[in-house]
């Protein structure tokens, strides 16, 4: 029986759910490396709009990114019950500033509908696919077109 689960379990693709006002957005599990309270972060001047500033992570400087604004969705001013997501994808860390992490979703890959083709192509490119579960839409971040580059040579 464990096999079996093993299997079914290997064929899954862990993911972390969480919600931007309304709407719900889920991320590669793999890509998470913790999930913190909301922190005030430090703005640093001529940033990207999202780029909400950076905060102390254990001695490293961590951007933070607000993925309301990233998205072009409706922003608010985070209170103590926001969340930063700490992501890593390649080299490339950065928080991710939402309102709640609602769940840890293991989804076959076959269940992942592709963007719809009337979406932007800005949305195309952040939204890798699309979830109808349990009566809920969920769409799949990408994380490595959320993240801003860090380019360590035009800092």
């Amino acid at each position: 029986m464990s096999e079996i689960i093993a299997g079914e379990k290997n064929k899954n693709q862990e993911l972390v759910a969480f919600r931007i006002g309304d709407q719900e957005f889920c991320v590669d599990i793999m890509s998470v490396r913790e999930i913190r309270g909301w922190t005030p972060a430090t703005a640093i001047p001529h940033s990207p709009k999202f780029v909400r500033g950076v905060i102390n992570l254990r001695g490293a400087v961590l951007p933070v990114v607000d993925l309301a604004s990233r998205l072009s969705l409706p922003v608010v001013e985070p209170t103590a019950r926001h969340v930063i997501i700490v992501s890593q994808v390649g080299e490339r860390i950065a928080g991710i500033l939402v309102d709640a992490v609602s769940d840890i979703l293991s989804l076959d890959p076959a269940l992942i509908q592709p963007t719809p083709d009337v979406s932007s192509h800005a949305a195309r490119s952040f939204v890798r696919g699309v979830v109808a579960m349990e009566g809920r839409m969920i769409s799949i971040i990408t994380l490595d077109t959320i993240l801003p580059a860090m380019d360590r040579e035009a800092a």
